[in-house]
């Protein structure tokens, strides 16, 4: 959504699934987009069920998009509502509404491109906004908050889902020879994001409260699924850490950056396509937040 690592998307900071920005690595960042959103439906749905709405919303904001995991968890959620999504990509926003032409719900998917970072777009006066992932890659959290809690309608809420960080898969003792490689890789990445995406891992609580929020419930849920695992599972692992690759790989010890493109290789006895031992870990906090 604004001026994220290019490895960010789940960043899902890189987690990888949500950096909503440039367009130049659509196509691998909407897979990535969409298999976290397959992989992750049930959690995403258990989010979208908890929220303390008060009554249905009927206009619902999903600020970052991507390609369309909360805005379809949304519309399944409250099915009298309808959603706006917004993201700076053309091509997520593109993906979105394919999908929801094939659904039969485009009458209920409006899209907007904007660079929220730059310029507010007119989004009336939702019931309910929406931001997975998004927060963390403002350029200025703060002057969101303010704007999404003056777009609101009085009493709305507004979701903020955010993730622990890049999701693990492999066990540790993984791989053979190289045990460890995934938790260094990931502290790799942690000096990583230190560095380039500062607001991850914000206190969301304390900056809604300090823009006039009232905090109504948070919830930290944690995932943990397989082995076994499914077909999808696989290639999340691979996508994510080819990107994560992108990010880590000047800090990685030339072993372990050997094992890391081995698990890479799809071709190679070792990918990570051919292990049976893969699991999805990872942990997402929501806070749902009232404008009083």
């Amino acid at each position: 959504m604004t001026h994220a690592s290019p490895n960010t998307a789940h960043d899902h900071g890189a987690h990888p699934v949500h950096q909503h920005g440039a367009d130049h690595d659509a196509d691998g960042q909407a897979e990535i987009l969409d298999l976290d959103a397959e992989v992750l439906a049930e959690h995403i749905a258990s989010i979208t069920a908890w929220l303390p709405v008060k009554a249905d919303p009927r206009h619902i904001v999903d600020l970052g998009c991507g390609t369309g995991a909360g805005t379809f968890a949304l519309l399944k959620r409250f099915p009298h509502a309808e959603v706006t999504a917004v993201d700076t990509s053309a091509g997520h926003l593109h993906r979105l509404l394919e999908k929801a032409r094939t659904a039969g719900l485009a009458d209920r998917v409006h899209i907007v491109q904007a660079d929220l970072d730059a310029a507010w777009p007119d989004l009336a006066t939702p019931d309910l906004v929406w931001a997975s992932a998004s927060m963390h890659h403002m350029a200025n959290p703060d002057d969101t908050l303010r704007r999404v809690h003056d777009t609101l309608t009085p009493g709305g809420l507004f979701a903020v889902v955010e993730l622990a960080g890049f999701p693990r898969f492999l066990p540790e003792d993984a791989p053979e020879g190289r045990p460890g490689l995934e938790e260094r890789c990931h502290a790799a990445l942690d000096r990583h994001h230190a560095e380039h995406v500062p607001y991850r891992g914000a206190d969301w609580g304390s900056e809604l409260t300090a823009t006039g929020f009232a905090i109504e419930a948070e919830r930290t849920i944690t995932v943990n699924i397989g082995p076994p695992h499914t077909e999808a599972v696989g290639r999340y692992a691979l996508n994510s850490l080819r990107r994560m690759r992108g990010s880590v790989a000047q800090a990685l010890a030339a072993e372990d950056l050997t094992a890391l493109d081995e698990l890479l290789d799809t071709d190679s006895p070792h990918s990570v396509l051919r292990r049976d031992d893969l699991t999805v870990r990872t942990e997402r906090t929501v806070w749902a937040a009232r404008r009083t």
